[in-house]
């Protein structure tokens, strides 16, 4: 058992990995004109495809029978960490860059962990030392997030500020159309694509949060990790395959290029496939709120390859606002971890309280 935790950690590790590189050949994707809606069609029927045989072999003595509960879960996970996912975040990288997208995803945990107050996946006492921290440090997290969408400052690396935002204009001017009726509406509260791609970028950890916590749950009745995420991705790529039809219109938006190509099989065979099914096996094993814990690994990745290949802008607000958010991250993190240690000296305690109250009430019903 303890090798499985270990493996799970190290799971995670080259899952945050993996996830840097995907974000840099996604953003290089798009510059040159690759569709989002068509990439997430191609990524998800490839990854389905991928995982659907495997997970009919590997656990085909081990998967319980289909429920429409089961079913109904399925979608919502598919809803949530597949199509609002995938979406949320393209719209997003396509706003601004791989930098940001992954500063943003340390927020990840926060939102898995309210979400886990709100459903009773998580305890949270305000009288303790450990439940004060903890909402502290939500607090700071959530300052960090609020940070990066209201202040970017000068460019400390990479690019000059407006030498990398006439390029993003550059590359987002083919592709507003599938998100034109959502950029009209914020453009009436006087916001930029930029506002609007860290808006989706946090909505993208919304929903993957609660992706994380229900994906959990289901977990607990249905233990088959790779059936899991395989209907997830089955219907994921349903709605996603809906949106294509009704947002993509013209023929040359269903073409790909072969940087596009390229990044599609990144994205299906490794950022899908291996990430969520490595993803799934380590939320079996550690549960959501470590495998989100995880997340503040990204930036570091994503940064360098970012800065190293695209030339990427590091902003001064996103230095500011993601030490906010790793600050308070590790602070919610150390008082979890207070939490899970006290777990069982508390239990041992009163288990040896109510022992001389066993033994009695045994002597009682002997007695003749």
């Amino acid at each position: 058992m303890v090798k499985e935790v270990w493996k799970a950690h190290g799971a995670l590790v080259l899952v945050q990995l993996l996830t840097g590189g995907y974000y840099v050949i996604t953003k290089v994707a798009l510059i040159d004109g690759v569709n989002q809606l068509i990439f997430c069609v191609c990524r998800d029927i490839l990854a389905v495809s991928i995982l659907a045989p495997i997970a009919y072999v590997r656990e085909k003595r081990i998967r319980p029978p289909m429920t429409k509960r089961l079913l109904m879960s399925f979608f919502f996970l598919g809803l949530t960490g597949i199509y609002g996912n995938q979406l949320l975040f393209l719209i997003g990288l396509n706003y601004t860059n791989p930098t940001y997208a992954s500063a943003i995803q340390p927020s990840l945990p926060v939102f898995t962990f309210l979400l886990a107050v709100m459903m009773g996946a998580e305890r949270l006492n305000f009288l303790t030392t450990e439940g004060q921290v903890k909402v502290g440090g939500t607090f700071i997290c959530v300052s960090g997030a609020i940070l990066m969408v209201l202040l970017r400052g000068p460019a400390l690396f990479g690019h000059s500020k407006q030498d990398f935002l006439t390029q993003s204009e550059i590359s987002t001017s083919g592709q507003l159309k599938e998100a034109g009726w959502l950029m009209s509406s914020f453009l009436e509260f006087g916001l930029n694509h930029w506002h609007l791609g860290v808006l989706c970028l946090i909505g993208n950890c919304m929903c993957m949060a609660a992706f994380l916590v229900l994906q959990a749950s289901v977990l607990r009745k249905y233990p088959a990790s790779l059936s899991v995420i395989t209907c997830s991705y089955f219907f994921g790529a349903v709605l996603i395959v809906i949106t294509a039809l009704f947002m993509t219109n013209e023929a040359t938006e269903l073409s790909l290029t072969q940087l596009g190509l390229l990044a599609v099989i990144y994205a299906g065979v490794v950022a899908s496939a291996i990430n969520y099914g490595l993803l799934t096996w380590a939320n079996k094993i550690l549960g959501p709120a470590l495998v989100a814990l995880y997340n503040p690994l990204q930036p570091a990745a994503s940064a360098i390859l970012s800065t190293i290949f695209l030339g990427s802008p590091i902003f001064l607000g996103s230095v500011i606002g993601g030490c906010l958010i790793i600050a308070g991250l590790y602070l919610v993190t150390w008082a979890s971890y207070r939490e899970t240690k006290a777990a069982p000296l508390i239990v041992a305690h009163v288990n040896q309280a109510a022992e001389p109250l066993i033994h009695k009430d045994a002597s009682i019903n002997k007695t003749p």
